[in-house]
C-alpha cells in the first residue's frame, strides 16, 4: 500500500534499512536499469534473471524474502524444475559481488542490508516527502525538489528485468512518475510558467489520452 502525503505527491512505501554495506559504500539503482556500484566502480550484476532477484531484494524494505517468494517473483506460476537451486546460485553470485554483510541469508531466505540513501528510489521518496511539506509555503522550492527527483529516473524502471514481480513494480513506479510529473506541471502553472508547460502537456496528453488530470492542466495552461 502506498503512503499518501496529501493530494500532491504520493510516495510508494519503501524504506531501505539504515545499515552500512561491506567495505566501501555501495549504491543501487532501480529507476532505470538495475545496477550496483562500490564507490564509483560499477559492479557486475549478472544475467537478467539474476538482476531480477537483486531487484526483488532491493524493493523488500530490508525484509527477508523466502525462497518461495523469490521463485514466485522470478517465474510466477511456471517455475523451472531447478528453481530453488537457481535462486541459491544467483544469491551466491550476488553475495560474492556485494559482500556477505550486505546480502544475508536468514530463515532459508535472503535480505539486503544497505543504507537508505544508497538506493535511488528511497532518495526519490525522501525528496517527494520534502516537496510535499514545502509546497504550501514555497512552491518554487517544491517544484525544484520534484524536478530533482524526476531526474533520478534513467529510462524505463527495472529495464530489461524479467518476471511478474518486475512487471508489477514497473507499472507501479511508472504510475508514480506520471503522478509526480502532473504535480510538477501543476506547480509550473502556479508559479506562472504557463508557456513552458504547454508543449510538455501537449505531448503527455497525446501519449496518455485517457489521463483526465493532464487534459485539465493543458486547458488551464492554454487559457492562461
Amino acid at each position: 500500500m502506498d503512503r499518501d502525503n496529501g493530494p500532491g505527491v504520493r510516495v510508494p512505501e519503501q524504506c531501505a534499512p539504515d545499515q552500512p554495506a561491506d567495505g566501501a559504500a555501495l549504491r543501487f539503482s532501480v529507476l532505470g536499469p538495475v545496477r550496483a556500484w562500490r564507490a564509483d566502480e560499477p559492479l557486475p550484476t549478472g544475467s537478467p534473471q539474476q538482476r531480477a532477484l537483486l531487484a526483488v531484494l532491493l524493493l523488500r524494505d530490508g525484509r527477508t524474502a523466502t525462497a518461495a517468494e523469490l521463485i514466485d517473483a522470478l517465474w510466477g506460476d511456471a517455475p523451472p524444475s531447478q528453481a530453488l537451486a537457481t535462486v541459491r546460485t544467483y544469491a551466491s553470485r550476488l553475495r560474492k559481488v556485494l559482500g556477505p554483510q550486505t546480502l544475508v541469508s536468514e530463515s532459508g531466505g535472503y535480505a539486503l542490508r544497505f543504507r537508505r540513501e544508497d538506493l535511488d528510489l528511497t532518495r526519490a521518496q525522501d525528496l517527494a516527502a520534502e516537496a510535499e511539506k514545502t509546497r504550501g509555503g514555497d512552491r518554487l522550492r517544491a517544484r525544484a525538489l520534484i524536478n530533482e527527483l524526476l531526474g533520478l529516473w534513467n529510462g524505463e524502471v527495472l529495464a530489461s528485468v524479467p518476471g511478474p514481480h518486475a512487471d508489477t513494480q514497473r507499472t507501479r513506479l511508472e504510475e508514480w512518475r506520471l503522478q509526480l510529473t502532473e504535480t510538477r506541471l501543476d506547480l509550473d502553472l502556479e508559479v506562472g510558467s504557463h508557456a513552458e508547460a504547454v508543449s510538455e502537456l501537449t505531448a503527455l496528453t497525446a501519449a496518455h489520452p485517457l489521463r483526465e488530470r493532464l487534459r485539465e492542466l493543458l486547458m488551464v495552461a492554454l487559457y492562461r
